[in-house]
């Protein structure tokens, strides 16, 4: 089970260094904004070059005499690019509106060449030669930076260098992945021949809830959020270069509560899982959940990726891995097993009655069953259409409580 993780370190960098590495930045942005133009065509996603390989071919030597970036960061650049233009390829498939690509925030990719790592400092490339850069590490040990860059458990792979506009400060987020550990390079598909699975159904009323019947509601998170624009309303009406420092002040601490708040929610959803001795997490999938949601704003739609993408990094060191399924009519199914009538009178608001069978429960709970249920469903075809000799039929359970929900017997979230 492929199991990553991301220390974020803060640099300590000189005015010099400070100078090379917004140059570097500048160039960097250039480079990736000319691929981007290359790559795009307004008339059809058909004519959008989205071939790595051929883009590189034909940019890299011009990129490298137009700047004085080093190889590597101009590759990564170009990767860059070309990575988001497949992104918006894949929307414009769909019908949806789009447009070129721009690149205007400072951040940089290194890899393993133009980023070296020592223990208390970094090594990077710049337009005017290597800087060495010291890490402000914090009092307390062992640090992420320690815990997984400086083990031999974990091994590098890349390196995202972000300059944070609100603290003018650089920031490097070093990404690992473990290499040694009794589940390091298992296959998700073969990790357990017995599988549970845990199902997460993600809404607006109830940020989520299991399959087993816990709900996290989301009134706090949409109260503070309230406060957060309420209050910043208040600070752009004052128009002054005071209030302009304020509301940066005011965004980070807007981020760091949210995103502690969605971290604590995933920790509680791996506990919920491994308490269960569930070995899957499955999730809708979130492609189009703007368009599914449209009464959703957008905290809600970030808060929903965040909480996808931190349980998917949390839940592989207690062996569980993170799936998602198709989330067509998960609201509308009945979720008992021996019915699974699929009908848009089934869900009245937060209430779910099948107008078949009768069953009544809370329409979140009946989701999450049912996202739980597609997984399981789906797992068990893949692994009879395809058997490996030996394995025969694994079994997929869900986890389910036993009882019947109204969305009432809910455990808040509890921490600070």
């Amino acid at each position: 089970m492929d199991v990553r993780r991301t220390a974020v370190m803060k640099l300590s960098v000189s005015d010099e260094q400070r100078d090379a590495l917004h140059r570097t930045a500048d160039q960097y942005l250039y480079c990736a904004n000319r691929t981007a133009n290359y790559c795009w065509s307004d008339t059809s996603y058909a004519e959008c070059k989205t071939n790595k390989r051929q883009v590189r071919d034909t940019l890299y030597a011009e990129l490298r005499a137009e700047t004085e970036l080093q190889a590597q960061l101009v590759q990564a650049s170009i990767r860059r690019a070309v990575e988001a233009i497949k992104g918006v390829v894949e929307r414009w498939k769909k019908g949806r509106r789009v447009s070129c690509p721009t690149f205007t925030a400072e951040t940089m990719d290194y890899d393993t060449r133009s980023a070296t790592f020592y223990r208390r400092k970094a090594s990077l490339a710049t337009v005017e030669g290597r800087v060495e850069c010291p890490f402000v590490l914090p009092a307390d040990s062992p640090t992420p930076y320690e815990r997984y860059v400086l083990s031999e458990d974990y091994e590098f792979r890349e390196s995202t260098l972000r300059y944070d506009t609100a603290t003018d400060e650089f920031y490097l987020n070093i990404s690992t992945r473990r290499i040694n550990g009794d589940n390091a390079e298992v296959p998700a598909d073969t990790w357990h021949p017995d599988q549970t699975v845990l199902g997460i159904d993600l809404g607006v009323n109830s940020l989520a809830v299991t399959s087993t019947g816990r709900f996290w509601q989301g009134d706090d998170y949409d109260h503070w959020c309230r406060e957060f624009e309420k209050r910043r309303g208040e600070i752009q009406q004052r128009g002054t270069q005071a209030a302009h420092n304020a509301l940066l002040r005011l965004g980070k601490r807007d981020e760091a509560w949210r995103k502690q708040y969605i971290h604590t929610v995933a920790n509680e959803i791996v506990t919920e899982a491994a308490e269960h001795d569930c070995n899957v997490i499955a999730f809708e999938d979130l492609t189009d959940i703007r368009e599914r949601l449209p009464h959703a704003q957008w905290h809600h739609i970030w808060a929903f990726r965040r909480l996808f993408e931190y349980v998917s990094y949390k839940a592989p060191e207690q062996g569980i891995s993170v799936e998602q399924v198709a989330p067509n009519h998960t609201s509308q199914r009945c979720s008992r097993t021996d019915c699974g009538f699929t009908h848009d009178d089934n869900r009245h608001g937060e209430q779910f009655c099948c107008v078949k069978c009768g069953y009544t429960v809370n329409a979140d709970y009946n989701a999450a069953k049912n996202i739980g249920l597609r997984y399981a469903r789906k797992r068990i075809h893949r692994l009879r259409s395809s058997p490996k000799p030996g394995d025969g039929d694994a079994e997929v359970d869900l986890r389910v409580n036993g009882g019947t929900l109204n969305g009432e017997s809910h455990q808040p979230v509890t921490g600070d």
